[in-house]
């Protein structure tokens, strides 16, 4: 009995141990896959600037801007084109059916300081049809909530009015939590101020929860992966492809001059020229429809005429004519017979027929004549 209890207690320190053992090597192992993921992030950063880099060669008939950090660079993704920046301006040339150029001005790393310092000066080359800003993750780390204020207030107001800024994604961790919290709302608040649209993107990726957003990371556990990245572009979609509608009615509706006097009214103005188009359209389609009463008989006649169908029988019947033929004929028997038709000619025959006609006509309604004209 003895025996079996000191055998019993081996077998499970024994297991103890062993899970302990398993527990430790399946960390280390862990730790190491995550120091070598941070180590191909690394890597990644130089391929994926010159990407971007290259990318400002290219025109295009729209000018995508983006601010941001090493989210808007696309560092985790499989290529940078598989980047939420990436994604967005394919969604762009899809919706406008236009060539898209991209000018990238994140850089891997930036906070809002460095946003603030190294982004904003080379926004003033360009003036972007859209423009994208998220920025602020890496601030969390030692954040200062005034300074993140300052900064972010002066990003926002040297941004195009049109601009659409990011909330700062959740990060799960309480401690993090809290600083995004406070981080975000500042983010609303200053957007609100100068009217800027705030891409929902803390609200999406708590959504999607944290065993989600494990897969959906990069090995380093920090930047997202391919469909990490599709999540946040859905973040930025709904505002995207409204600005995108917007700048299609201003080209369409207003002049280069115009819409440079207008300013910020110019989408409010164009969207609504937009819009009068449209009902305009719609009651002249609706004025070419029948009423419910002229349905109805059409119904019971069996005739649905064509709105050019009724144009042409309205065309024929102003230039309508008349045309009278007479014809007679004498043979067994005697008939006489007038038609009249439609023609602008009249044209008479007479035809005698002697002795007895095999066609007589002995019924009664019968002609013995042809009958001239058109009939």
């Amino acid at each position: 009995m003895r025996t079996r209890t000191i055998v019993a207690l081996l077998t499970s320190v024994l297991g103890g141990l062993a899970v302990v053992g398993g527990g430790l090597i399946g960390a280390r192992a862990g730790v190491r896959g995550q120091r070598a993921a941070a180590q191909r992030v690394v890597d990644m950063l130089p391929v994926h600037a010159d990407w971007w880099r290259e990318r400002l060669q290219y025109e295009g008939q729209l000018t995508y801007l983006a601010i941001g950090d090493s989210a808007a660079q696309g560092v985790g993704a499989t290529t940078p084109a598989r980047g939420y920046v990436g994604l967005l301006a394919r969604r762009i040339r899809h919706r406008s059916r236009m060539s898209v150029r991209v000018v990238n001005l994140s850089v891997s790393g930036s906070t809002t300081w460095g946003a603030k310092n190294d982004q904003l000066p080379k926004l003033r080359n360009h003036t972007p049809d859209i423009c994208t800003v998220s920025i602020g993750a890496n601030d969390i780390a030692d954040f200062h909530p005034d300074k993140f204020e300052r900064n972010i207030r002066a990003i926002y107001s040297a941004v195009p009015s049109h601009a659409i800024v990011a909330e700062l994604p959740c990060m799960f961790v309480p401690d993090r939590e809290r600083k995004v919290a406070v981080a975000n709302e500042i983010v609303h608040r200053v957007a609100d101020e100068l009217g800027l649209t705030v891409a929902p993107l803390h609200v999406i990726t708590k959504r999607v929860g944290l065993r989600r957003t494990f897969f959906n990371s990069y090995g380093d556990l920090f930047h997202p992966n391919d469909r990490g990245y599709e999540i946040w572009a859905s973040a930025f979609e709904p505002a995207v492809d409204a600005r995108v509608d917007t700048v299609a009615a201003i080209r369409q509706y207003l002049s280069a001059r115009e819409a440079e006097d207008l300013g910020r009214e110019a989408g409010a103005v164009a969207t609504a020229r937009a819009e009068q188009d449209t009902e305009h359209a719609a009651e002249l389609d609706h004025s070419e429809r029948p009423g419910r009463v002229e349905r109805l008989r059409h119904r019971v006649t069996g005739s649905i005429p064509l709105p050019h169908q009724r144009e042409v029988e309205n065309e024929n019947a102003d230039s309508n004519s008349t045309g009278t033929g007479t014809g007679t004929g004498t043979g067994t028997g005697t008939g006489t017979g007038t038609g009249t038709g439609t023609g602008t000619s009249t044209s008479t025959s007479t035809s005698t027929r002697a002795g007895t006609d095999d066609h007589s006509d002995t019924a009664p309604g019968r002609r013995t004549g042809d009958v001239g004209g058109a009939a």
